[in-house]
């Protein structure tokens, strides 16, 4: 039997699982099973609580098709939600050690409960070869793409895990569905994906789909939205401090000009606590 708790950050859930003491054998095949929508438990993922030597705590991300991912936005918050209510710490500044490198976040408590995060994304990465995109060097800004016989704008960078940014008129009938994976999995990006299909309300808002790598379309990403902040910046369509409304909420997102760093403010939420059994 292995406990977990289900969690999400405005509609991208996750289940958390405590593993400091415990090995988990086989997490890809775990997550595969434990996300499956009817046969499972049901989330965009699991994530590992573990311990580290470098920072507070260590996280692992497995998305819903056993792919490991470098950092997740939405999951990073309720990560430390999670160790805060759950007595793990009571500290209100921790750091997470992600393969996307070491993350600080800062903790806002209601009751003696997280109620929002406040996120230091760090620094986005600009240059293609270490999206990684292949081409010649230099940054992905209003590029065309050739796909399925149309051409699509992109800009394209990494927050820790790679993103493509493309902006739409209308958003809510665009067919992600169909354009997400042939992106996700184009022979441009070595590492496959993550997709943001975006329409631009005005200079400080916007609004979101995201195809997330491994899992499909989501109701939110945080580093997508994070992406999307700076993608709006380099193309001179939004402001460095805007309002990215997603499927499943809202995200506070600035990038920051004197330090570089993509900040990102955000709520968790924890649904339930349960026992899986196979």
């Amino acid at each position: 039997m292995l406990k977990f708790t289900k969690m999400h950050g405005i509609g991208n859930d996750y289940l958390y699982i405590d593993a400091r003491r415990k090995k988990i054998k086989n997490v890809e095949e775990l997550a595969r099973k434990m996300s499956h929508r009817n046969f499972g438990v049901g989330a965009d993922g699991i994530i590992l609580i573990l311990n580290s030597n470098i920072a507070d705590f260590k996280m692992r991300i497995f998305n819903a098709d056993g792919s490991e991912a470098e950092m997740c936005g939405n999951g990073i918050r309720c990560f430390a939600k999670y160790v805060y209510d759950h007595g793990l710490t009571k500290k209100k500044k921790i750091s997470i050690e992600t393969l996307a490198g070491t993350k600080y976040v800062d903790l806002f408590t209601k009751h003696d409960k997280v109620s929002k995060v406040r996120v230091d994304m760090g620094e986005p990465i600009l240059l293609r070869e270490r999206i990684p995109m292949k081409g010649d060097p230099g940054m992905v800004i209003n590029e065309e793409l050739q796909l399925d016989g149309l051409k699509f704008r992109i800009t394209a960078l990494s927050m820790g895990n790679p993103h493509v940014v493309i902006y739409v008129e209308d958003i809510e009938n665009f067919p992600v569905q169909k354009y997400g994976p042939l992106i996700e999995n184009h022979p441009a990006f070595p590492k496959r994906t993550n997709v943001e299909f975006v329409q631009v309300i005005s200079e400080t808002e916007v609004i979101q789909r995201t195809w997330e790598r491994g899992s499909g379309e989501t109701l939110a990403c945080g580093t997508g939205a994070s992406a999307v902040t700076v993608a709006g910046v380099l193309t001179k369509k939004t402001l460095r401090h805007i309002v990215v409304h997603l499927r499943g909420g809202d995200l506070d997102i600035e990038w920051n000009e004197n330090d570089n760093h993509v900040y990102m403010t955000g709520p968790a939420v924890e649904i339930f606590e349960g026992v899986w059994q196979n």
